[in-house]
């Protein structure tokens, strides 16, 4: 099949059905000791040429305009606007709510971001600004971005974020703990979390680029979905490398897989490095050809990104008035 192929990324037309995919996967089984009334981890095997081949596949989609504009605009509703700085100051964040809420001049009709990602003493401050709107409170807990302190400090923390009016928490997970094999910790600190949470959704961050290798990556995918996380997130963003798309590919692969056991549908959130209009779409298009529609929608798939909004709205201001724009006519981040 040409790969300049025409896709619609709203479902006006469909190019590929994620049930007839060709996996990457190869299953495999190991035995552990038993958390919760498990005895067993399923533990797929990626194949990592085929993965890295596929991924790079989605980028050299041709998207017409009608589709171009729709995408883009659902970029914007799925995006996490995100500040985690040292320098964040209430009138940042609350520039940051107010810019969330009404991303572009109302004549483009351009929905509001999915949330605003703050650090949990910035809380009660987001909320203020945004509780008269549909745009989320998120907040980083246990300890970003490395996690490294007691666990009971870890649950205090996310405990006084919902507190204070969190709707999403997005946790670290113990990479160290991790990668020396003990996955019954990182299991339980994560269900935890999820009890710690109480109504609010739960993103858990795998760090991807601390994980080292694809079949870590898948690993950690299982262990936080049957966990309870509601979202799967790929990175903090402090580190490089954050979110690529073969490492989002092997996370919605876990998820795709997740859902034909379960029935359950997991969130995904790519973090970091993302910037472009460009690599948003392609991500789009990986999302709808591996998991199907169903997840092209903000309650299922978010962008964590600072840079990323003002290159996906001096896009929209191009479709529409066929008139680029430079950057300075759009406010910082």
């Amino acid at each position: 099949m040409d790969e300049q192929v025409q896709l619609d990324l709203v479902g006006k037309c469909s190019v590929y059905n994620c049930f007839h995919l060709k996996a990457l996967t190869r299953s495999r089984t190991i035995l552990k000791s038993p958390a919760r009334n498990r005895s067993r981890w399923r533990v797929p095997s990626v194949d990592q040429v085929m993965a890295e081949e596929r991924a790079a596949a989605f980028g050299r989609r041709s998207i017409k305009t009608s589709a171009k504009l729709e995408g883009l605009k659902l970029v914007v509703s799925m995006t996490d606007l995100t500040t985690l700085e040292g320098s964040d100051t209430p009138g940042k964040i609350a520039f940051l709510c107010r810019k969330a809420m009404q991303p572009l001049d109302p004549r483009y009709q351009v929905p509001s971001c999915a949330a605003v990602c703050v650090y949990p003493n910035l809380v009660r401050i987001a909320k203020k600004f945004l509780e008269h709107s549909s745009v989320k409170v998120a907040s980083v807990a246990t300890a970003f971005p490395a996690g490294l302190i007691p666990a009971k400090l870890k649950l205090r923390e996310v405990r006084g974020a919902v507190r204070d009016g969190a709707d999403e928490i997005d946790m670290v997970i113990n990479r160290a703990g991790f990668l020396a094999g003990e996955y019954e910790r990182v299991f339980d600190e994560i269900a935890a979390t999820r009890e710690a949470c109480r109504t609010a959704h739960l993103k858990v961050i795998l760090e991807t680029g601390e994980l080292q290798t694809y079949d870590n990556v898948r690993l950690a995918s299982e262990i936080a979905m049957r966990a309870g996380a509601d979202f799967i997130k790929t990175s903090t963003g402090k580190i490089s490398p954050a979110a690529t798309m073969p490492v989002t590919l092997v996370m919605l692969e876990a998820i795709r897989d997740y859902f034909y056991e379960t029935g359950i549908r997991i969130g995904m959130k790519p973090a970091g490095a993302i910037r472009t209009a460009k690599e948003a779409l392609a991500y789009l298009v990986m999302v709808k050809e591996t998991l199907g529609d169903d997840w092209l929608t903000p309650a299922l798939f978010r962008f964590g990104a600072s840079t990323l909004l003002n290159d996906v709205l001096m896009q929209l201001v191009k479709v529409v008035d066929a008139n680029y724009q430079s950057a300075d006519y759009f406010s910082l981040p």
